[in-house]
């Protein structure tokens, strides 16, 4: 893959290896329609288009209900409408994700985040499985390469900086039909080089980052700073009313340094008082 302009500039991390997309049956791009899956998106789209395949490319959103910001899974699919991409939804069933937590009794964390490999990892290895019987009926050929493509960046936290940019992945790869490499195409990308590349793209990113969020995750997420849970809190009092009442009933606060309650009580307070 061509790499963007002031990719890998500072030296700090390795750069990856060469990719080429017409190597590969099937190119799953996971897309949040956050920031990050967007520049993705139309970064992998430009070299798709070069290779010329197009035809190979999925874009892939899992849906996770209510605690998701409003809109989201719509900015998803017209996204990947804009490049003329195939679009699926991937959902996992007995619930919206705040169910399952209070199902569990506890709020993930970052030794525990079933939040990522229930709602997002599992449900898409589901997908993953239908697209390659799909192309080995059309391919003819038992086994399928295919290209697990997501938006992380080394910028976002020291866990993601340790990712490998490229690699093999031995739990959704199988003997006889699938053989799945894990790319993370921007993962050396600064924050500037993401919104250039969305703002040259002209397609439309949400508006929860002109509220001022900096990530497009769950509205409130177990990572998120104080600020940006304030942000989220504000712009959607009833899904944060719903947090707290499941934080009260669970006994278990939002993270050890910090409770709902507490963010909707600033809320109502209201700035200065």
């Amino acid at each position: 893959m061509t790499t963007s302009p002031d990719q890998f500039t500072l030296g700090l991390l390795p750069e990856p290896p060469p990719i080429r997309l017409r190597d590969y049956d099937i190119i799953l791009i996971n897309t949040s329609a956050g920031k990050d899956s967007q520049a993705m998106l139309d970064y992998i789209v430009e070299q798709a288009k070069a290779e010329g395949v197009m035809d190979r490319l999925v874009a892939v959103h899992a849906d996770l209900g209510r605690v998701e910001w409003a809109g989201t899974r719509e900015l998803a699919e017209a996204q990947a409408k804009h490049y003329g991409i195939r679009f699926e939804v991937v959902k996992r069933n007995g619930g919206d994700l705040l169910e399952h937590i209070e199902k569990r009794g506890m709020w993930p964390s970052m030794k525990q985040r079933y939040c990522t490999s229930d709602y997002k990892r599992a449900p898409v290895r589901t997908l993953m499985t239908r697209l390659v019987q799909e192309r080995c009926w059309q391919k003819g050929d038992p086994r399928i390469r295919t290209l697990n493509c997501m938006g992380l960046r080394a910028e976002e936290s020291s866990a993601r900086s340790k990712r490998a940019p490229f690699s093999h992945d031995d739990d959704d790869s199988n003997k006889t039909k699938r053989d799945v490499d894990e790319c993370l195409p921007i993962h050396n990308w600064s924050e500037r080089e993401v919104w250039k590349r969305i703002y040259d793209s002209g397609v439309p990113h949400h508006k929860a980052y002109d509220f001022g969020m900096k990530r497009l995750s769950c509205v409130f997420c177990v990572f998120a700073p104080p600020k940006a849970l304030l942000i989220a809190g504000q712009h959607n009092p009833e899904l944060l009313a719903d947090y707290v009442a499941a934080e009260q009933r669970m006994g278990h606060t939002f993270r050890v340094d910090q409770s709902l309650v507490e963010i909707q009580n600033a809320i109502n307070k209201g700035p200065g008082r």
